[in-house]
C-alpha cells in the first residue's frame, strides 16, 4: 500500500499542467549526457543523466565547458522543475500538427507495441511489482494501407496552443514483408526520463530500409509509461539514484527483451495481453543477428547491454556518458562512438577508458554543430513550435548547435546505417574508412 500510495500521488503530480509535454520536451536529454545531478523525488528531476559525483541538485555539468555549464544548463533544469514558467514563456506556438521527416528506405513500415512482464524478476524501483516493460517494434511491412497510421507511443499528443505531435510512417499491425526472410533486429534504448518515442525519425527510417527495431520504455526510470487499459506507471527513482544502477536495470530490461524476442521466433506470444502479432512476425525475427544504440543516458547504457548478452553483435553511443563497470571492461564486439560538437573522448573519461578497451572495429566520430538533443527527434519537433515546449531561441541552440535538423538526421540515418549494415549484413560502406566530401559534417576523431 505504500507503494501504491506514493506511485498514485506522483501520477497526479505528472498529470497536473504540462507534464506530460515535459515527459517529451525534456524526458529525451534536453539536459546534458554528463548532467551532475541527484535525484530529490521521481517528480522533480530534469532529464539529465543521474550523477555519482554527489553535486546538489539541480546542478549540471555541460559536455563543453564545465566551468560555464552550470549556468548555461540552469535554463534547462528551471524549465523542467517550473512547468508554469515554460507556459508563460513569450515564444507564441506555431499552431497544426508536427511532423517527422519520411524514412527513406525503400520498405513501408509497420508497428506494434508490446506489453511484456518478466516473471523471473522483480521491479527493482518497485519490489512488490514484477519487472514490466512496454515496447514498440517496427519493422518493414506490406499492404500498409489498410492499417492506420501510428501515433507517438507518448502519453499526451496535444501540446499547448493545439498543437499536436507527428503521426508516424508506422502503420499498426501491417503484416510483415515476408520478401526479405529473417530480419536483423537493433535495439533503441532512450535518454534519461525519455521514453521510446523519442527516437521515431531514426528508428522508423532504421525499419524501412530492413530492419526489425525494438525500441524499449525502462519502466519507472522513463518518466511516463503507458500500459493496456490505460494504467499509467511514473518515475519511481528513490532520492540518490546512481547513474550506474539505472545502467545496470538497463542492461537486464534488454537481456529480456532479446529472451522475448527469441519467443515470439520460437512461435509464441509474449505480449501479457495476448495481442494478436503482425502476421508474419514469428518467422521474420532473428536472433542471431543483434544490434543495440540508444541516445544520451541509452547510448550510455549500449556497453554494459552488450556485457550482459552477448548476442547482441555490435553497439553504438549516441553522445551518451558511461557510469558503472562498462567502462573498464573488455569489449570484443564491434562499437561506434558518436558525439556532439563539445563530447568525444577528449571531454570525456568515460569515453576516454572505453575506447582502451574496445577490441573489435572501434569509431568515434563527431558530428559538427550538433548539441546534445540533436540525437533525438527534438532536433526537428523543437524548431517547428517553439513555444509549445517552451523553448526560447538561445535555450533551442544550446540543445540542438548550429546543424540543420535536417541535415543532422540525414547524416545520422546514413552513418548509423552503415555500421549496422557492416556489421549485421556484412555489407561495407567507405564512409565508415575515413572522412568524406559527401558528408563533411562528420569528423573522425583519431
Amino acid at each position: 500500500m505504500k507503494h501504491a500510495r506514493r506511485r498514485h500521488s506522483r501520477l497526479r503530480t505528472r498529470v497536473a499542467g504540462t507534464t506530460g509535454l515535459l515527459t517529451l520536451a525534456l524526458g529525451a536529454a534536453v539536459a546534458p549526457a554528463t548532467a551532475a545531478e541527484k535525484t530529490t523525488s521521481a517528480a522533480t528531476t530534469t532529464a539529465a543523466a543521474l550523477d555519482d559525483t554527489g553535486q546538489s541538485p539541480g546542478q549540471l555539468v555541460a559536455l563543453d565547458d564545465a566551468a560555464q555549464a552550470p549556468r548555461k544548463a540552469a535554463h534547462l533544469g528551471d524549465v523542467a522543475r517550473h512547468p508554469r514558467r515554460a507556459a508563460s514563456l513569450k515564444v507564441a506556438p506555431a499552431p497544426g500538427q508536427l511532423t517527422l521527416p519520411a524514412p527513406t528506405g525503400r520498405h513501408r513500415v509497420g508497428t506494434v507495441d508490446l506489453h511484456l512482464r518478466d516473471t523471473k524478476r522483480m521491479d527493482p524501483w518497485v519490489p512488490t511489482q514484477q519487472r514490466e516493460l512496454m515496447v514498440s517494434l517496427w519493422y518493414p511491412a506490406t499492404h500498409t494501407s489498410r492499417y492506420p497510421a501510428a501515433l507517438l507511443p507518448n502519453s499526451q499528443q496535444v501540446l499547448p496552443g493545439g498543437v499536436t505531435l507527428p503521426t508516424t510512417a508506422g502503420h499498426t499491425g501491417a503484416p510483415v514483408d515476408r520478401k526479405l526472410g529473417k530480419l536483423p533486429v537493433l535495439l533503441y534504448s532512450p535518454g534519461g526520463r525519455g521514453n521510446r518515442a523519442t527516437g521515431t525519425a531514426l528508428v522508423q527510417d532504421l525499419a524501412s530500409r530492413g530492419y526489425l527495431v525494438v525500441t524499449i520504455d525502462h519502466t519507472h526510470d522513463t518518466g511516463d509509461v503507458v500500459f493496456p487499459g490505460g494504467r499509467h506507471e511514473v518515475s519511481m527513482l528513490p532520492p540518490g539514484t546512481k547513474s550506474r544502477d539505472l545502467i545496470d536495470v538497463r542492461a537486464a530490461d534488454t537481456h529480456f527483451v532479446i529472451n522475448q524476442l527469441a519467443e515470439i521466433a520460437r512461435g509464441h506470444n509474449p505480449d501479457v495481453e495476448h495481442k494478436p502479432l503482425p502476421h508474419g512476425l514469428t518467422q521474420a525475427v532473428s536472433t542471431k543477428h543483434i544490434g543495440m544504440f540508444g541516445a544520451s543516458l541509452g547510448g550510455g547504457s549500449v556497453a554494459a547491454a552488450m556485457h550482459a548478452d552477448s548476442r547482441i553483435d555490435a553497439g553504438v553511443n549516441l553522445d551518451g556518458q558511461l557510469f558503472g563497470r562498462s567502462e573498464h571492461q573488455r569489449l570484443d564486439r564491434p562499437y561506434m562512438l558518436f558525439s556532439s560538437e563539445h563530447h568525444n573522448r577528449n571531454t570525456d573519461g568515460s569515453w576516454a577508458r572505453l575506447w582502451e578497451n574496445l577490441h573489435g572495429e572501434r569509431l568515434d566520430l563527431k558530428l559538427r554543430g550538433s548539441g546534445h538533443n540533436s540525437f533525438v527527434d527534438n532536433q526537428v519537433l523543437f524548431p517547428q513550435a517553439p513555444g509549445a515546449f517552451g523553448i526560447t531561441p538561445e535555450v533551442m541552440q544550446q540543445a540542438l548547435g548550429t546543424i540543420d535538423p535536417n541535415r543532422s538526421i540525414e547524416v545520422q540515418r546514413t552513418y548509423v546505417a552503415a555500421f549496422f549494415d557492416k556489421h549485421l549484413r556484412h555489407q561495407h560502406s567507405d564512409l565508415l574508412d575515413g572522412p568524406s566530401r559527401h558528408f563533411p559534417e562528420i569528423a573522425f576523431v583519431r
